[in-house]
């Protein structure tokens, strides 16, 4: 959202953030800070910033803290914010997938909202219980799927939802990376540590990780839910302990059919996310890699090249900058932060939301991304299986 658009959504002021996680040496707490600075709704007040506490003081105090604000523990963070009369009105979470279910549950229970990093917990049993813990508060949870606030993917959701697809048939998705391919975790590389420990990273590693991104961004472009799938997870790296690769076919509820592929080990590949949605009417497509272009193709006729600026309203309200300004990762994590920015200060002063901020991605649809790894997990130690991958919440 623009700034200008940001300040007359009704924020009358910066909302007061703390941090679990992202401290010293941390990519990703990074990336969360930078996207709530965007657009100038956050003030980054408190953090318990590491497990270990003098890192976490140590962290705190690089970052500019109050150091009677930098919390050994989200425990300890928890309970001191919410008797603050300045307490933070909202936490984000950045850790290791093992340490989202617990303090986004303490931050519920004293009463503050809670942005979380994908994917939601290690185990379906966990998401469920937050998702009944969001709906007994009564607070903003906003889960960090990010692409879904690329200005083209909005654009391109708004075209399926209008009908210019027409009746969707085919779906699919892919994310290939190559940073996976030798057993970088054996060097002490601390992202490929975590990500490949079944205890830290819960029961899908390739799947987790990225997978979850592109199923996530099919479901949130074309509006459908995935019933059954089938699937293949293969640790192609000798010793590794959890998948590198996946390859799975999906049934969606209105009949159409499906294909995810997500690795980590394509050589070649960087960052490649793509979609292709296939309707009776037309086909569109979009890569991450070169995130402001969507291709449009109606039924015999010339593809057709959609830009940010011949985009529509959906793509325009997220959009910052001129056409042929490059917007991508960091615009679109942005963009999830100020969405919930305006959820949570629509709470605050008693006022609706923009309807389009309810497009940030939720505690349900990381309980669903949840189910999902589950059931490709059981398909997958099945033999390749159908599954049920349906989960109503």
């Amino acid at each position: 959202m623009p700034i200008d658009a940001a300040k007359a959504a009704g924020g009358t002021r910066r909302l007061r953030l703390g941090m679990v996680g992202g401290g010293q040496g941390a990519f990703i707490g990074a990336v969360h800070r930078l996207a709530a600075r965007m657009d100038d709704r956050y003030t980054l007040v408190a953090g318990a910033l590491s497990s270990d506490a003098e890192r976490s003081r140590a962290s705190g105090a690089e970052l500019g803290l109050d150091p009677d604000r930098i919390y050994d523990d989200y425990a300890q963070m928890a309970q001191a914010e919410a008797e603050r009369e300045d307490g933070i009105d909202v936490v984000a979470i950045v850790t290791p997938n093992h340490m989202h279910h617990g303090p986004a549950k303490a931050f519920l229970e004293s009463r503050i909202h809670v942005i979380c990093d994908k994917p939601l917990t290690t185990s379906l049993a966990d998401a469920l219980d937050l998702v009944e813990a969001v709906r007994n508060s009564g607070l903003v949870f906003c889960l960090t799927h990010n692409y879904s606030g690329y200005p083209m993917v909005r654009q391109a959701r708004a075209m399926v939802r209008d009908g210019e697809l027409g009746e969707i048939r085919v779906v699919q998705a892919e994310y290939p990376q190559d940073w996976l391919t030798t057993k970088l975790e054996d060097t002490g590389q601390k992202q490929a540590d975590w990500r490949t420990d079944p205890a830290r990273s819960g029961a899908g590693g390739c799947i987790g990780d990225i997978g979850t991104h592109a199923f996530h961004l099919a479901g949130f472009i074309t509006g459908l839910r995935a019933r059954e799938l089938c699937a293949e997870l293969t640790s192609f790296v000798g010793g590794r302990r959890l998948d590198d690769n996946a390859q799975i076919l999906l049934r969606y509820d209105n009949g159409a059919r499906g294909m995810l592929w997500a690795s980590q080990v394509a050589p070649g590949n960087e960052n490649g996310l793509k979609i292709r949605v296939y309707g009776d009417k037309a086909g569109l497509e979009w890569h991450q890699e070169n995130p402001n272009r969507l291709v449009f193709t109606p039924l015999g006729e010339t593809p057709r090249l959609i830009t940010r600026g011949g985009a529509g309203a959906s793509a325009n309200r997220v959009t910052r900058i001129p056409p042929g300004h490059p917007e991508g990762y960091l615009e679109g994590f942005a963009n999830i932060y100020s969405d919930a920015a305006e959820l949570i200060g629509a709470r605050l002063e008693g006022r609706e939301p923009d309807l389009e901020a309810l497009l940030v991605p939720t505690v349900e649809d990381g309980a669903v991304g949840m189910r999902f790894i589950e059931a490709a997990v059981q398909s997958s130690a099945q033999g390749g299986v159908w599954t049920d991958a349906n989960l109503d919440v």
